[in-house]
Formats: structure tokens, sequence, C-alpha cells
């Protein structure tokens, strides 16, 4: 297939309401999983969890013991939790739904006689689809027509080799998953979801199962640690009551207590919650995060790789010179010179009749001014893809009654291939330096008269002749240059990983700010390096030119190795490895192919580099939120955990003034704080203004852990210290249970809001916007009231009501126990100055 037949405009396709007939027939083309036990899933994996199960037994040892209003009520406590986490599930696959959505591909559909852009899922046994290389296969469908179509069949086969492809039965039919690894062409689906066989042997991804991260390692290790301490204390207090007296059913029930204090069963649904929201916030940005996972990374990224075309320039390219080799003549492309039109010609023979890229658009303009009717009427009659180190292409046509070879590609490649004399190659070299000097793409062109019936089979041995060089030019995007400066002050190092020529992304570089040098090194010298030169390498320089896959992916290995968490922009299907390859590859919506979208796990759907500073800034309000939440609930959990457990083991004389209703309480507090209050915090003033967070670190630093300890050692001492005075005054215990209960959820709601920031002041902190602030304090206000006023409950909690001044000394000691963290703020926010 060639020129105008790509879309031969006798192809109709189906109508749309035959479309939509087919479509009721067979469904949508989704291949559909068994979802029939999902919710059931969904109830087991609550049921299972080790809080449901602790409070479970409670429930029962209260019924046990005949306090069937506090089982009751246990029971209603307990299913109102369980709501709750199965409502963060819910809501984090919602969001999980809608990325699915957004990221859905676009298929170019011929219906009603038109060419129609629907959503893949939409196509029908039937429809006529143009696709084209990159694109991975929508559906089963055979091939109509094609050009140069080879695939790759590894999802279904295995094998990863090309397998070349026509119209002809037996090399006709494409698979539904596997992938254009070249070329283009028309086709007709024949089978679409469960009936393609991609879904009938089964290999499509019926659920996500996304890798564990290392932040949820960290998170998982440090809920067991959490867990191994509750059941130790478990242990310790059943034991402890056994030993002086108690029942074993209270005793047991006391020991829950501490068990349920200890588990912070909040962390894992916080962590799924925050990331699954993170990312669908940033796809209503123009961002599609397609792992959310991913939002850690993101928070953590060290350094950033861009290609030049299309990332950091317009990819709106224009002929800007052109060097004529036949008269030595180098002319300005402002005007139409005449010397210019040979080299222009042949350039658009060596180009795809229906181009997309734009430098073969960009050229196709440029040839409109010295069309010429031999040229036009041109018949290709073989051709060579883009290929080899640097890249040329090659087209055969038959003009002027003889067979003409046009090729262009690498200013290198085709200086070695004209066998141009020592003298030439330097003078041929040095303009095209000179040009790239100016920021354009060069690029050399050549011309092979061939004398012989069978062709090479390698395209550098046609006897070529040297046309000359074009030179194109291609600005850089608007704003890429404060996008850039953003990236550097946030510490993130930003490299360039272009196939240009050196001195183009050199000249690119400095326009955008990424570096002032004029070094660079080229993808042969990446191959050529030892290990350890090529370590020191990619942390010291910043543009990588005439790179090709092989050094692109050697490259990332590279700065990996070194510690560095790395982003990596493409867009072609020879970008894959490399964004594979990266911690988080990125992939441009309009201009990028299937094969790079489906291989990065960002997809920048306007192609605007500004969209990527403020996904980075999304990550880093994400972790920077996440462990706030976790701070927040490892300090409060420390006063639960001591207060439930010293005064039993040291034998004081009211020794469980907590039980599992008043855990429970706390729980229903501590879980929406954490997973509701602190996701919906905004992003800090100055967090772009930090270092990333070093990839394999802690999950919070040693200071960061001594000072959460200590705000749960402060609140825990206050409380025992109010609990130990009121006991030697002998109070009652009802009055030392209210007194201490209502300290611990004053302490609670202040420790909220002084977490909002480690850094900035509590002042300075009510000016970020938070919707859930009335929220919260309406809510633990409203508590507070009803546990202190309301008999019933008073008697559920055995509590008592407190007299003004009680409850006066009860804010100021929970204002104290909380509000020394502002001088520490304080200083460290001075020490930072100086």
């Amino acid at each position: 297939m060639t020129g105008n037949d790509y879309f031969n405009s006798s192809i109709q396709g189906l109508t749309t309401a035959q479309a939509q007939l087919l479509q009721q027939q067979w469904g949508f083309n989704v291949i559909q999983s068994n979802t029939s036990h999902r919710w059931l899933k969904k109830l087991w994996g609550t049921v299972k969890e080790p809080m449901f199960v602790l409070l479970s037994i409670a429930c029962l040892l209260y019924f046990i013991l005949g306090n069937t209003w506090e089982g009751s009520v246990m029971s209603v406590a307990l299913l109102i939790i369980s709501a709750i986490s199965l409502y963060q599930e819910i809501k984090s696959d919602k969001a999980m739904s809608r990325l699915v959505k957004l990221s859905a591909t676009k298929i170019n559909v011929i219906r009603d006689g038109r060419v129609q852009s629907l959503d893949e899922e939409a196509l029908v046994p039937g429809d006529i689809i143009q696709l084209e290389e990159g694109m991975t296969i929508p559906a089963d469908v055979v091939v109509l027509q094609f050009n140069d179509l080879t695939i790759n069949e590894s999802a279904i086969t295995g094998e990863s080799l090309p397998v070349d492809k026509t119209e002809k039965a037996g090399s006709n039919k494409l698979y539904q998953g596997t992938t254009i690894n070249s070329g283009k062409c028309v086709a007709r689906v024949t089978a679409t979801g469960n009936h393609t066989v991609l879904g009938k042997v089964g290999k499509a991804v019926m659920a996500y199962h996304p890798a564990i991260t290392p932040l949820q390692r960290q998170v998982n290790t440090f809920v067991k640690r959490m867990s191994f301490f509750g059941m130790a204390g478990f242990a310790i207090l059943f034991f402890t009551n056994l030993f002086r007296g108690i029942d074993l059913p209270n005793s047991l029930l006391f020991a829950l207590t501490l068990a349920m204090s200890a588990i912070p069963e909040e962390i894992p649904v916080a962590f799924s919650s925050f990331m699954a929201l993170g990312a669908y916030k940033l796809s209503k940005r123009g961002i599609i995060c397609r792992r959310p996972q991913m939002m850690e990374s993101l928070g953590e990224i060290s350094v950033l790789c861009f290609d030049k075309t299309g990332t950091l320039t317009q990819n709106e390219m224009e002929v800007a010179w052109v060097y004529d080799h036949a008269t030595y003549q180098l002319v300005e492309c402002t005007h139409t010179p005449s010397v210019a039109a040979n080299v222009i010609r042949y350039a658009k023979l060596a180009s795809e009749q229906q181009p997309f890229d734009a430098m073969e658009i960009a050229i196709g303009n440029q040839y409109l001014h010295y069309n010429d009717a031999a040229f036009d009427n041109a018949a290709m009659i073989h051709e060579y893809p883009l290929g080899g180190t640097p890249p040329m292409m090659t087209h055969v046509y038959t003009l002027h009654n003889q067979t003409m070879a046009a090729a262009k590609g690498a200013v290198e490649r085709i200086i070695r291939v004209c066998k141009l004399s020592g003298a030439h190659q330097n003078m041929i070299s040095g303009i095209a330096t000179g040009l790239a000097n100016k920021g354009c793409r060069v690029l050399g062109v050549a011309y092979a008269v061939h004398d012989h019936q069978n062709f090479p089979e390698n395209q550098d041995d046609y006897h070529w002749q040297l046309a000359g060089l074009l030179a194109l030019y291609d600005p850089p995007k608007p704003g890429v240059a404060s996008s850039i400066a953003h990236f550097t002050k946030a510490g993130i190092a930003v490299k360039m990983l272009t196939g240009d020529h050196g001195a183009t992304a050199v000249t690119i570089g400095k326009k955008v700010g990424i570096s002032q040098n004029n070094t660079f090194y080229t993808g042969q010298q990446v191959m050529d390096m030892d290990e350890d030169a090529l370590n020191k390498a990619v942390q010291t320089e910043a543009i990588f030119a005439r790179m090709f896959p092989e050094a692109k992916l050697r490259v990332i290995t590279a700065l990996k190795k070194n510690g560095q968490l790395i982003g990596m922009t493409g867009d072609g299907v020879n970008d894959a490895p490399a964004l594979q390859a990266a911690d988080i590859g990125i992939a441009m919506g309009r201009r990028g192919t299937g094969t790079a979208q489906q291989a990065a796990d960002l997809i920048v759907t306007d192609d605007q580099l500004e969209h990527m500073v403020t996904a980075i800034e999304e990550g880093r309000k994400v972790l920077s939120n996440f462990k706030k939440a976790l701070r927040y609930i490892l300090s409060i959990h420390i006063p639960i955990i001591l207060t439930a457990a010293i005064p039993v083991i040291a034998g004081w004389q009211y020794a469980n003034v907590f039980g599992p209703v008043h855990v429970i309480f706390l729980e229903l507090i501590m879980g929406p704080t954490c997973s509701l209050f602190f996701e919906n915090e905004p992003a800090e003033e100055g967090i772009m203004h930090l270092p990333p967070i070093r990839q394999g670190g802690t999950i919070m630093t040693k200071r960061e852990m001594a000072v959460s300890v200590s705000q749960g050692l402060v609140i825990a001492s206050t409380l025992l210290g109010t609990y130990y005075v009121l006991m030697q005054q002998n109070a009652g215990v009802a009055i030392t249970r209210t007194m201490v209960f209502i300290t611990l959820l004053l302490c609670n709601l202040f420790l909220t809001f002084v977490n909002r920031s480690f850094v900035h002041s509590f002042f300075t902190t009510l000016h970020y916007k938070n919707n859930l602030i009335p929220v919260i304090v309406s809510a633990s206000l409203l508590l507070i009231t009803v546990l202190l006023f309301i008999p019933p409950v008073q008697h559920l909690f055995m509590m008592t009501t407190l007299n003004p001044i009680q409850i006066f000394i009860c804010i100021v000691l929970a204002f104290i126990s909380i509000s020394w963290i502002e001088v520490y703020k304080k200083i460290r926010r001075y020490k930072t100055s100086q």
C-alpha cells in the first residue's frame, strides 16, 4: 500500500446503526473478569483484619459477661469502623476505575464513510480501523491494506522477533495485545473482548496487582512491629490481671484493650487512599498516572531525563537552511532559493509518502515550492526502514527511466556511506556543526543510481553521492525554561538524551537552562565506557547526544546504580526499554506511540512539560501528607498503649481505666483523621524548594521518629501524671477515667492541628485551606460534650460529669502537652535561617 491508498475512499466501514446492533450482540471490546465475588472478597478482606478479629472477640466477651448494652454498642461501632474501611477501599477503587477510563486508547475507525476517533472499547466485529507504528492492536483483525508492516507478537507467542504481515491469507491476522513494530495498515475487526485469542487463552491481566513499593514495605514492617508489641502487651496484661485475681473473661477483655490500642490498622488503608486519590487528582490536571503507587516515586524523583524533540521543543519544524554540495552553497530558506531544489527533492523522496513525523512534514511543506512532475510521479519500488547507528533510511524509485535511491539520515552516517575524502568530510562536518550551533537538527541527504536488478541487502551498499544538508529548526516550547528552573530549585538534576547532533543538543540545552557547558557525550561513547567511567559521566554530564535505545538504557541503568530515582520521557517504540527501566516512565499523550504509552507510568496528555512540575509537586504533597498522618498515628497510639499498660503493670489502685469501648471510640476518631483529614491537606509552602527524599531511606528519619515519639511520650506523661495525682487524691475511678479520657481526646484534637506542619507554626497553618477542619473540630467537641453530659453515654463509658474547673484543667493539660512542639518548630526555623 502506498500513497493515498492508506485510506481508500471506497472503504465505507459500518454505519452507526450497524455498529450499535453489533455492540448489543457482542458487547463492549473489554476482556471481562469474573467480578461476581468481588464484594465477598472485599468483605472477607475486612473481616480477616486483626482489628476486626479483636473487636469481635471483645463484643463476644461483653455478651458472655452479661454486659448486653456494651456488647451491642461495640457491635454497632464494629460495623461503623468496617464501613469506614470499606468506604475508603471503594473510594480508592472508583479513583482507579476513573484512571483506567482516562488512559483508554483512541482508535481511528471508519464509520459512515469517514474517519472517527473512538475509544477502543467501542469497537465491534466488522469495524474498519487504521493502525500505525507503535500502536497496540485493540482487537483481533485481518489486514486489508498495509505498508512495511511488522508485528511484535510476544504478548501471544512469547517470541520477541518482529513478524512480517501482509494482506495475503496466512499472514494477514493480527491479534489483540500485540504491537505494531513498524509500518501501518488498514484492517477489519474480526473479534472483540473475550472472543479474541487473548481473551480465550486468558493472558489478559484480570486484576491490578502492582508490585510492592519500598514505602509499602516500610509501612508493612511498621504495622507488623506495632502489632508485635500489641501482642506482647496483650500477653503481659492478660497474665498480670489473672495473677492479681481478675477473672478470665475480664482479664482477656482488658488485655484486648492494649492489643487493640497498639495495632495501627488505619495506616494501610490510608496508604492506598492517599496514592489512589493523589493519582486521580493528577488525572484531572492532564496527567494520567497508570499506577497509583507511582505517586510515591514522584515524590522521591531525583533525576529527570528528557528527549529533545516535542518535549523540550515545539515539534513544529521548518526547513531553515540548505547546503547544496553540487554548488558548495549554504542558503537560508527565508525565500525559495533555486539552489536548494535538488536537496529538497531527494529529501522528499527519502521521506514517508504520508508523513506523520514533524521533520518529514516540514520537508514536504518545503517541497511544495520545488515540486517537479517527474519526482511527483516517481514510483517507489523498494525501501529500507530507518535503522543503523546513527540512523538513516532509504527509498528506491523508478525515476527518469532508471532506478534511483534517495536517503536521508544522520550527517555522520551519510558522510560515511558517501565515502567522501578527508578534506570533504571535514568541510561537511564543519558546516553541520555550524548549523547545529544555531539549534537546528541537521540531516544529510544522498542519492544513488542503481544499475542492477537485485537490491543490496544493506542500504549502505549503494554508490551514494552527497546531495547536501538540511537544517530544520524546532524552537523550544514556551515555558520550558521556567519548568527546568523549577526542577533545579527542587534539587532534581535534569538531563537531555537525544538522537540529535551534539551541537544542536548543547544549543537547545543552553536555551532551556539544562546546561551552560559546551560538553556532551555521544551514544557510542556511552557504549564504549567501562562501568566506573560511565557512573562518573552520568553524574557530571547533562547532555547526551546521538543516543540510540541501547545507549539510553545504559545511561538509565548507571543513574539507578548511583542511587538516583529516575524519570524518563519517551515517545517512540524504541524508547520502550528505557521507559520500562526508569523508575517512572513518562510518555506524551499527543505524539507518543501506543508502545511508549503502554510502557510508561505517567502520560502527559497535552505534552506540556509544566505539568511534570505539577506532578512532582503532587507526589511530594502526597508523601508529605502521608508521613504527617503516620506521625500522628504513632504519636497518639503511644499514650493510649502506655495509659492502658503501665497502671496494670505498676499495680495502681485504678488499674484498668480504659476498656475496649474507649479504644473503639478513639478508632472512630483516628481513622477518618488519618485517612481523610491529612489526605485533604494542601502542599506546604516551599515544598518544591526542598531536595528530593532519598530513595531507599526509612519511612521516617531518626529526627522525625524522635520528635513523634517524644510527642507521644509527653502526652502519655501528662495522662499518667493526671491519673496518678487523682488516684492519690482518692478522686474515684469515674472522675479519674473521665479526666484522663477527655484530656486524651483534647490532645488528639490539638495534635491534629500542630502536626499539619513540622516547620511552620500553628498560626501559619491556620491559613492552609482544608474543608475538613470544621468537620473535625465540630465532631470532636460534639463527642466530648456527649461524653460529659449525656447520662446513657456516660454509663456506657463508665464516666461522670466534670465541673467547669475540671474541664478547664483538662484543656490546659492538653494544651501544654501539645504546644511544646511549637517551640521546637521555632528553633528549627531559626537554625534554618542562619
